[in-house]
């Protein structure tokens, strides 16, 4: 077997704002470069955009894009 190289880091909860802020910062540039909604945080439906779609007609196809 293997030895797996894994380690625990502990974070302090300054570099965790300081990295809150750089994602903050980049998630801004990209949506000021690329237009809004081009990123999105996972579970986050407040955001969500009214985008028009087709239907593929495939039922369960469009159910999986979320059409």
């Amino acid at each position: 077997m293997t030895k797996s190289n894994l380690k625990v880091v502990n974070t302090s909860k300054e570099s965790d704002k300081e990295k809150q802020k750089a994602l903050e910062a980049a998630i801004g540039q990209i949506d000021q470069n690329f237009g809004k909604g081009s990123v999105m945080k996972l579970g986050q439906k407040d955001q969500a955009l009214d985008i028009e779609a087709i239907s593929t007609g495939s039922l369960s196809l469009d159910i999986a894009l979320g059409i």
